[in-house]
């Protein structure tokens, strides 16, 4: 039976010679949960990032989202859902690997503001909003933050020991970055939000 967590979580596994342990890496509108002492990595531009992890059994994830534009006509509706079943995916898929929501915590990466094309509705402004207040009202504390600016930037997060590291990267290098990021923008505008995530509490 496929549930709905499972189309959204990243396939692009690999063995990251740097840091001598299995990787995983999301892209955007992916994400990803461990219970083993692995790597996740994703390219942050516009969106943003929520790394959660439970800080007794390490048992953490990643997700890689941004809310899609609706020409700020509803701030509230459609877009916020998109940005609460992102972050509701994540959240069950920790409960259901035996995470305790009591014992959560999140690091919040993203939302710079990197392409002219989006940086002129304030897309990664938004990202970053939605993803503090979305954490705040589920009262899961944020221990590290790294939002908004103008760059991009590439996150490391082992959640069994719940570090992170930030690359800040130069602009040249980042078509693949950005290409993604306008693929996905896309590919929200075109979706249909159906139905609503079920809560494993």
């Amino acid at each position: 039976m496929q549930h709905a967590y499972d189309e959204n979580l990243a396939t692009n596994r690999y063995f990251d010679r740097h840091f001598d342990t299995e990787a995983a890496k999301i892209l955007p509108g992916e994400y990803f949960v461990t219970d083993k002492g692995m790597l996740l990595v994703t390219v942050l531009g516009s969106c943003v990032s929520a790394c959660v992890r439970d800080t007794d059994s390490g048992i953490g994830g990643m997700n890689h989202f941004m809310l899609p534009d609706d020409g700020g006509r509803d701030t509230i509706g459609t877009s916020a859902r998109y940005g609460t079943y992102a972050m509701e995916i994540l959240i069950n898929h920790l409960l259901k690997m035996g995470a305790r929501r009591n014992r959560l915590e999140a690091k919040v990466f993203g939302g710079g503001a990197v392409m002219a094309s989006l940086s002129s509705s304030n897309v990664g402004a938004r990202n970053a909003e939605f993803v503090l207040d979305y954490l705040k009202t589920e009262k899961i504390p944020i221990v590290a933050k790294d939002l908004l600016d103008s760059y991009p930037r590439k996150i490391y997060y082992f959640p069994d020991a719940g570090r992170v590291l930030v690359k800040k990267l130069h602009r040249v290098h980042n078509e693949t970055l950005f290409s993604r990021e306008r693929d996905y923008k896309a590919r929200l505008a075109g979706a249909k939000m159906e139905g609503d995530v079920e809560l494993f509490i």
